[in-house]
């Protein structure tokens, strides 16, 4: 009672599936028109491949073991297939042989023999988007330094935010949306990895959510 909260909802679809594309059959919940898929499996300690069900190149996963300790690790095309970034930590990205070092394709991911991908005995789930045009986009930039930041142009209006620092250490993931922050600045800014609340003013780094893309 007297709480605040938020929540961020993508359509999956209707139905759930067995998909059996890769060498491990999943259960995949999909989205094509939004571009969007929830995938189950159960690890079996070998280097594998999962099929997704999206018809088209995922670009960001986000994998979690579920019935044990572990990071939630995340594969973004512009990091690469031999390097992860975890949701649940604020380091950079990390040299790891999580995805078998190969790309998705638009029919499967790969998932090696972790504890965080797949372990013989454990359960996952992997959140899996592909861009969508006038929806969704997913990229990369670098920082000039400056607070007249650099413009990164995505080609709709941009409803949600997610940002992470992958080339420095303890630099936090953070969130903003165009419903906490109805107009610009977008200055409530939330931190996957931290339990913290919502920060606001000048430690929110301020951004500009935009008809076309967004300026840091």
């Amino acid at each position: 009672s007297g709480e605040s909260g938020v929540y961020w909802a993508w359509d999956g679809g209707t139905s759930t599936a067995s998909n059996t594309d890769g060498s491990i059959t999943s259960s995949v919940r999909a989205s094509q028109t939004n571009g969007f898929s929830i995938v189950t499996w159960s690890g079996n300690s070998q280097n594998a491949t999962v099929g997704h069900g999206l018809g088209a190149v995922p670009e960001l996963i986000i994998h979690k073991r579920r019935n044990g300790a572990a990071s939630w690790i995340v594969y973004h095309k512009d990091v690469g297939n031999n390097k992860a970034m975890q949701l649940n930590a604020s380091d950079s990205a990390i040299q790891a042989a999580y995805f078998d070092n190969k790309s998705p394709t638009s029919t499967i991911f790969n998932v090696s023999d972790y504890d965080e991908t797949n372990r013989t005995g454990s359960n996952y789930v992997a959140y899996c988007w592909t861009p969508v045009e006038n929806y969704s986009a997913f990229g990369s930039y670098t920082g000039n330094g400056s607070s007249d930041g650099p413009f990164v142009y995505t080609g709709f209006k941009v409803g949600w935010l997610m940002i992470k620092n992958i080339s420095t250490s303890n630099e936090t993931w953070t969130i903003h949306d165009s419903t906490r922050d109805v107009d610009n600045p977008a200055e409530h800014r939330l931190l996957p990895n931290s339990d913290s609340d919502e920060s606001t003013g000048t430690s929110a780094r301020f951004k500009d959510l935009l008809s076309n893309g967004f300026k840091i």
